[in-house]
């Protein structure tokens, strides 16, 4: 089979998109609005470049046609820290995927842990093993309803215990695989 994208609508594209190019780690985004914290999961992210260290995290809007809230405030605040999930914080991951005004914060809602660990970043959430606090780059103008975000990597936090002398990192990350989730594990 050979699929035109010209021929399939946007809907069909994603779903053919996101159950193909597997797995994607979720990038769970720490933002903050005024004294709002927004915490939001993405599976459309990956790594774009080590120099610059960079990433991409491609981020859509809302029902309404508005922007999401973690595009709305990386665009104004120009930073972001991106927490990567682990089996312990899948469950709270799935809850903070729920749509909420922006006054409202995942963190209170659902009585998140968060750790501030580097200063004028919005800080981690507690038990997350890794995470990147990451300044606004560059958004990338695709002329449709999802807008790619490029964030600099500035710092990377990475709990003692999946770490060595080498910087060899044993993660577990929780990625996206088509709708469903799974925890990647070294072979």
């Amino acid at each position: 089979m050979i699929l035109d994208y010209n021929m399939i609508d946007p809907k069909k594209r994603y779903k053919v998109m996101s159950q193909s190019i597997v797995p994607r780690p979720i990038a769970w985004i720490v933002t903050k609005h005024d004294d709002t914290l927004n915490v939001a999961p993405f599976s459309y992210f990956t790594p774009l470049s080590s120099n610059p260290a960079t990433c991409v995290v491609s981020i859509g809007h809302k029902l309404d046609g508005t922007q999401k809230d973690t595009l709305y405030n990386i665009l104004n605040t120009k930073r972001a820290t991106i927490c990567f999930v682990d089996i312990k914080n899948l469950e709270l991951m799935k809850l903070s995927a729920e749509s909420f005004p922006k006054e409202i914060s995942e963190v209170e809602r659902f009585g998140m842990q968060i750790e501030e660990i580097k200063n004028g970043y919005p800080p981690i959430i507690k038990d997350t093993k890794c995470a990147l606090m990451c300044d606004f780059h560059s958004k990338v103008d695709l002329e449709g309803n999802t807008i790619p975000i490029i964030l600099e990597i500035k710092y990377q936090y990475l709990d003692d215990t999946i770490v060595d002398d080498e910087l060899n990192i044993d993660l577990k990350n929780i990625s996206r695989i088509g709708k469903e989730f799974a925890a990647t594990i070294p072979l």
